[in-house]
């Protein structure tokens, strides 16, 4: 693509924030997927005004522009697919407003989602969304992509804490959608069509977020046991006994042995399951929440229950369900992360789809998740410099797909569509919900500008 658009995007921005050298462009080519894709040139944004200008700026040349985050995303979504702009928010990391009193808090895109709780913890409050990525992801990227977390069952998602949104549009307008009020049904839903969208309707700028209250109490417990189908039939039981926790995730033996391998925190090697329990709220009732867990667990034939005896020994239990990806990581050349999520009354099925799958393939794949809400992410451990298991693991992710969708899940609880899933939208979606899909992104995006070819399925005639 022909460049003679740079010396306008250096009036727009600081000429250095304007990348234009193959060995830097390289290091935005790249997200946490295994793709790889490079930008014709990369910027570095401060502010909603320069956002907007090269929008229009993009506009009269019909260049890609492709917003970009921390990249921590795992479906390809800040990938310049047609080259193009790399649009980089990071920089954009300002903490804006805290308001306690009205539980909020406004905050540029490139702010860093661990940094939300940390601006407020002394208020006594918190940010509920945690996203795995949650100390290197940004909040317009949690925006984007809806993330969720491991607080996702009691908590909710990203969606549900977003207030208000800064965004500009495609063709350059600077708007502002949602209300800072409790309640406000004023118009369409437009926050939460942003909300999810990928990048692919609007570069958000600023946001308004809910922030809640510290909850009072909180016990952690940590359950084995001996295979992943007891495990999930306790999941299922805690919510029917009427608990609901604040976090109920759910580890593999595969996944145990990778953690401890990473570790070394005294995990039990020979059980098949274990699941982090976390329940929360005012004392006594956290209490007695603890105790109907403990009983469930011990009626579903748990092999061993505890609970963390302090916060060191709490921290130290969810320090080994964050390093769950990171563990698995390390066994194997490539990791392929999926995001299959189904009702919680469907997970045992899921979970003896995806063994299934396993054996029938002779693949290695971890499976841990947010077992609360459904959420598994079953991870593929394989080596994609080789052919040939580079096409069985593709037959691997298809196979996991349709045995989701046949189960009444979808493709995606968190991660996004992105580039990897879009072939298999068709699966999910019916035709003409995925044309009024399209129907919104013309609206708009006019020019097909705004982060191309994400979410994209070829449907056959």
């Amino acid at each position: 693509m022909e460049k003679n658009y740079i010396p306008e995007l250096e009036q727009i921005v600081n000429p250095e924030d304007v990348i234009t050298s193959f060995e830097e462009r390289l290091t935005y080519s790249y997200d946490s997927t295994r793709l790889e894709y490079m930008p014709d040139v990369v910027v570095k944004v401060q502010t909603a005004e320069q956002v907007s200008r090269i929008m229009k700026l993009a506009n009269d040349y019909k260049i890609p522009v492709t917003p970009r985050g921390a990249a921590t995303g795992l479906s390809g979504g800040c990938l310049c697919v047609n080259g193009g702009i790399s649009l980089v928010m990071v920089e954009m990391n300002k903490i804006l407003d805290i308001n306690p009193i009205d539980l909020l808090a406004t905050v540029e895109a490139g702010v860093i989602t661990e940094n939300v709780g940390k601006a407020v913890e002394h208020l006594n409050l918190f940010y509920p969304p945690d996203p795995g990525s949650m100390k290197s992801s940004t909040i317009g990227g949690n925006i984007a992509e809806n993330a969720g977390g491991l607080r996702g069952l009691k908590y909710g998602v990203t969606k549900d804490y977003v207030n208000s949104i800064e965004i500009v549009l495609p063709t350059g307008e600077i708007v502002n959608m949602g209300s800072n009020t409790v309640k406000a049904v004023t118009g369409y839903n437009l926050v939460d069509l942003i909300c999810g969208s990928e990048g692919t309707l609007g570069i958000i700028t600023k946001a308004t977020l809910g922030l809640l209250p510290v909850p009072a109490d909180r016990v952690s417990i940590l359950a084995f046991f001996k295979d992943m189908t007891d495990a999930a039939k306790t999941v299922r039981d805690i919510v029917a006994e009427g608990v609901i926790t604040a976090t109920l995730e759910i580890v593999d033996k595969v996944t145990i042995n990778a953690i401890e391998d990473f570790l070394k925190i005294g995990l039990d090697r020979t059980v098949g399951a274990m699941l982090l329990i976390e329940v929360d709220g005012q004392k006594g009732a956290v209490e007695i929440e603890a105790d109907i867990v403990l009983k469930v667990c011990k009626s579903n034939n748990a092999l061993s229950v505890r609970e963390a005896k302090s916060a060191q020994e709490r921290d130290k239990l969810w320090e080994a369900r964050r390093a769950a990806l990171s563990s698995l990581s390390r066994i194997r050349p490539s990791t392929i992360l999926e995001d299959a999520t189904v009702q919680r009354s469907k997970m045992v099925d899921l979970i003896n789809a995806v063994n299934e799958i396993a054996q029938k393939y002779k693949m290695m794949i971890g499976t841990f998740g947010h077992a609360g809400d459904g959420n598994l992410h079953p991870t593929i451990l394989t080596d994609l410099r080789i052919p040939e298991e580079a096409e069985k693991t593709e037959k691997v992710i298809e196979e996991i797909f349709k045995a989701t969708i046949a189960l009444g899940g979808t493709l995606s609880g968190e991660h996004g569509i992105g580039i990897t899933k879009a072939q298999y939208l068709k699966l999910e979606l019916s035709r003409p919900v995925y044309d009024l899909m399209g129907k919104i992104k013309s609206a708009f995006d006019p020019n097909n500008i705004l982060n191309p070819e994400k979410m994209k399925c070829i449907w056959s005639a």
